[in-house]
This record gives structure tokens, C-alpha cells and sequence, in this order.
């Protein structure tokens, strides 16, 4: 049996739904997804094998002009997706149609090495009559929210995959150690639960890990970057930072398939977002060339 197998980068502005779109494809919730912009900092990679066909999907940080050195390394990372990938999927808003020049939007001096279809997201807020006027420009159009589209887009996606054995066992659905993802979605309850910029200003750090204990131990370290920040990340009576916890915990709990205690404390660590030392020790060094 021939198998095929690639990576597939899913790319485009700050919240156009790669993170949905990665979940729905995927079956389960790697990706955090928010309605406020740029809540994606690294890649998050996602896999689906089917059949013949081994899917390996980065969700990639949003094309933004970056403002501060963390956003540079994001947006240093999302264009190594771009470079690295046998395919890309170029997202936009079905209801902000046309969908301009990748190219263009990532800034680049040349089109990318691997071939780019257009994905237009978030089908279900147009009529239909607009969703099929996009699909004869022979983009696909695609709802993560109602699944329209995805069994076509995999179907598209998987004939243009490399002829290649799989590079992981057929029932992994993620790469990511759980570190990551008690990191990342502490930062997705920060999103939900706490207001304007402060959710940017936050981020998280793993400092015990115990899975062979029950409940699973997790204690965890959160920081933001200013001292009147950490007041409102703890709230009232530590209602916030306890509700940031509620949210992680059941997130952990549903990928582990096991109970979780985790713990966590408030820490100022000032103005790491612009300390390349301190990005480095969350994971965003300098982009590869």
C-alpha cells in the first residue's frame, strides 16, 4: 500500500480560525482558541492518519507586524511553518472575502516553496449562495463549527500529500510533551478570564510534573509583568487565578483521561516579552534559518 504523509501549515492573519480549524480537524482540543487575536505563540501540531493518508497539521501564530520581541519570534515561527511545509493552507474569513496574496501578507520576497490553497473559514456567518460563489474560485470553504467543508478540504489535503510512510504510530493525535499544554491552556483561561491586555502579559512555566501520582501532580508557575498585573490575575480572595486553574485542569483532564491537581503561583517576571533571555526560556529562541 502506498501511504502519504506531510506536514500542512495552516497560516494566515491573527484569528482568522487556525485554531479551530486544527481542533475540528483533529478531533480533539490542542489548539486554545479565544476571540481576541494572536492567542497563539508557538505552533501546535496536530495529527490525523487516515487510511492511507497521515496528516500532520501545524497550527501556526497569526502574520502580524510585530510590535515587541515576543511578536517577532512569532512571527519568525509562523514563517519557518510556512518555509518548512509540503502544503499550505492559506486561511481567511469567508465573510471578509477575497483573501489577499499569501505572499503579500507574510511579507515574503518570493512565493512559498510548497503549494498554497485558500481556505475560507467560518463558512457558517455568510449565506450560502456566497459560500458557493467561493468555492468556484476553487478555494475550499469550511466550517469548523458546523463541519461543512472539512471531509472535502481533507480530501484535497490528502491528494496532495507527499507518497511517504508515516512519520508517527497511527493513533498519536499530538507531538507536543503535556508540559506544553498545561502552559498553554493556563493561557487560554487567562484569554477567557481576564480583561484587555493582561492575557498578552501573561504566560506560565511547568516547575513539577508528577503523572505516576493520583490525582495527576501539577504544579505550575504563572507570570505577568507588572506588580498591579498580579493583583488582578489573583483577584479577589484568589477567585481569578482559581478560576484560571478550574479552566486548565479540566482541559488537562479530558487529554490525560485522569484526575489533576494542579497547583499553581503568581510571579512579576518584568517586561519578558522584550528580554530575549526570558524568551528563550519559554521556548522562543532566535527563528531558524
Amino acid at each position: 500500500m502506498t501511504t502519504r504523509c506531510g506536514t500542512v501549515a495552516l497560516a494566515g492573519r491573527p484569528n482568522v480560525g487556525k485554531s479551530s480549524l486544527l481542533n475540528a480537524l483533529i478531533g480533539e482540543h490542542l489548539a486554545i482558541v479565544s476571540p481576541k487575536a494572536q492567542a497563539t505563540r508557538l505552533p501546535v501540531v496536530g495529527l490525523r492518519t487516515e487510511g492511507e493518508h497521515q496528516f500532520i497539521f501545524h497550527d501556526l501564530p497569526g502574520l502580524l507586524d510585530p510590535e515587541y520581541l515576543l511578536q517577532e519570534r512569532m512571527r519568525g515561527l509562523a514563517l519557518e511553518g510556512v518555509r518548512r511545509a509540503d502544503l499550505v493552507l492559506h486561511l481567511h474569513p469567508a465573510a471578509e472575502a477575497p483573501a489577499p496574496d499569501l505572499q503579500a501578507v507574510a511579507g515574503l520576497s518570493e512565493a512559498p516553496r510548497a503549494p498554497v490553497l485558500v481556505v475560507y473559514t467560518k463558512a457558517d456567518l455568510v449565506p450560502p449562495e456566497a459560500r458557493e460563489a467561493l468555492r468556484a474560485t476553487g478555494a475550499a470553504v469550511v466550517s469548523a463549527e458546523t463541519g461543512e467543508g472539512m471531509a472535502e478540504l481533507l480530501a484535497v489535503v490528502g491528494a496532495r500529500l507527499p507518497e511517504s510512510a508515516f512519520r508517527y504510530p497511527a493513533d498519536d493525535l499530538g507531538v507536543q510533551p503535556m508540559n506544553f499544554f498545561v502552559v498553554e491552556y493556563l493561557r487560554e483561561a487567562a484569554f477567557k478570564h481576564l480583561e484587555d491586555e493582561l492575557p498578552y502579559a501573561f504566560t506560565a512555566e511547568v516547575e513539577e510534573f508528577r503523572e505516576d501520582e493520583r490525582p495527576v501532580y501539577i504544579r505550575a508557575t504563572v507570570f505577568v509583568e507588572r506588580e498591579s498585573q498580579k493583583g488582578m490575575l489573583i483577584g479577589r480572595g484568589g477567585r481569578t487565578i482559581k478560576a484560571i486553574g478550574q479552566h486548565a485542569r479540566s482541559r488537562l483532564e479530558a487529554l490525560l483521561g485522569d484526575k489533576v491537581f494542579l497547583e499553581t503561583w503568581v510571579k512579576v517576571l518584568p517586561k519578558w516579552r522584550r528580554n530575549a533571555g526570558h524568551l528563550a526560556r519559554f521556548g522562543f529562541g532566535e527563528e531558524e534559518s
